[in-house]
C-alpha cells in the first residue's frame, strides 16, 4: 500500500510551516472521503496521513489549512486553503507532495 508524505516550507519567511492543518482524503464515486487529518510538525513535515498499512490505489486530495497558519502569524491569506488532487497508480510506492506558500501564493511538484 502507498504511504503519502507532504513537506510544507512557508517561502514568505525562509522556514518550514509548522502546525499547517492537512486533510487526506480519498475519492469514492464522486465525492471525497476523509482519510486522515493532521498538522504538520516543526519542521513543516506530515509523515502521519497515512497508517503503517498504506492507501490503496486511487485519486487522492491534501487539502492544507492556509488561512488559519497565517492567522496564528498575524497575516491574512489570499488563498484560505490550497487542494491538490492526484492520482496514486502504484500502491506499493512512497508519494512525497511538497507545498511551498507565502500569504499570496503557493506551488507543488511530486517530490521523492
Amino acid at each position: 500500500m502507498a504511504k503519502i508524505t507532504t513537506h510544507v516550507l512557508d517561502t514568505s519567511r525562509g522556514k518550514p510551516a509548522a502546525g499547517v492543518v492537512v486533510a487526506l482524503e480519498r475519492q469514492q464515486g464522486t465525492s471525497f472521503v476523509l482519510v486522515n487529518r493532521s498538522a504538520t510538525d516543526d519542521d513543516g513535515r506530515n509523515r502521519s496521513l497515512t497508517d503503517a498499512d498504506g492507501v490503496p490505489a486511487g485519486t487522492y486530495r491534501l487539502t492544507f489549512a492556509l488561512q488559519e497558519y497565517f492567522a496564528s502569524l498575524g497575516q491574512e491569506a489570499f488563498f484560505p486553503e490550497a487542494q491538490l488532487t492526484f492520482i496514486v497508480r502504484d500502491a506499493a510506492e512512497h508519494l512525497h507532495v511538497p507545498l511551498l506558500l507565502s500569504p499570496f501564493g503557493y506551488t507543488t511538484y511530486r517530490g521523492s
